[in-house]
């Protein structure tokens, strides 16, 4: 039986505020879905703000697998100008 790694997380602006840290880590998630039941388990104010997926500095909008090395970002929504 293989374990899961354990992902850590950099969260930035409001995502950030809502989780109350800039770094998180979760454990047994295999993919950005799995990743963000467990983000809205732990941190619940979480829903309540959109934000992007970024792994491996790509803005992903589908199921994405992560491994242990996965660099993964939570980003608020941008404001061009």
């Amino acid at each position: 039986m293989t374990t899961q790694p354990t992902i850590q997380l950099l969260a930035f602006g409001i995502v950030a505020e809502k989780a109350g840290s800039s770094r998180l880590s979760i454990s047994g998630v295999s993919d950005t879905e799995q990743l963000l039941e467990a983000l809205y388990q732990q941190h619940p104010a979480l829903r309540e703000v959109r934000f992007a997926i970024a792994v491996n500095r790509k803005i992903v909008h589908e199921n994405t697998p992560l491994q242990a090395d996965s660099e993964v970002a939570l980003l608020p929504p941008f404001s061009g100008g």
